[in-house]
């Protein structure tokens, strides 16, 4: 390596699809903080939320699981989710298996924060958005789409 190449200008990746997709990663959780403040909502309590809705019976291993976090973080998660009223734990005893399910202002708050991460899907993904990232938020959506219950 000569002087010459520490001085050379350094080019960032941005041809790497890990580089664009971390960037993009980073702004959309961004924009959906932003958005979920205004239900007192950040993307991890939505994310936790939405897998104790969608996971009926999920322990606080697979919520663990699901959200890439440890159980002990689980644990406290869901302990400040139900002190805020928006989950109920029916079997929280040492030892046993837990019963997590959303109460009726935590489904509420799910359905609100929906409509916040749709408009922000509409402000980045829809038709009034940059074309590139319109085109990106149309591939991701044909990626994951499933295919129709035969």
């Amino acid at each position: 390596m000569t002087d010459q190449d520490d001085h050379a200008p350094f080019r960032a990746p941005v041809d790497s699809t890990s580089i664009i997709a971390l960037s993009m990663a980073r702004r959309i959780e961004t924009e959906l903080n932003a958005a979920l403040a205004a239900v007192d909502l950040t993307v991890s309590r939505l994310g936790l939320l939405g897998h104790i809705a969608g996971v009926p019976g999920a322990s606080f291993s697979d919520l663990a699981r699901m959200s890439g976090i440890s159980v002990q973080s689980v644990h406290g998660a869901v302990k400040a989710l139900v002190n805020a009223g928006l989950v109920r734990d029916r079997t929280a005893r040492a030892g046993s298996a837990s019963t997590i399910e959303l109460t009726a202002e935590g489904v509420r708050l799910l359905r609100a924060a929906g409509e916040l991460v749709a408009e922000v899907d509409e402000r980045l993904f829809g038709a009034g958005a940059d074309p590139s990232l319109r085109r990106f938020g149309e591939a991701v959506r044909a990626a994951f789409q499933t295919a129709p219950p035969r």
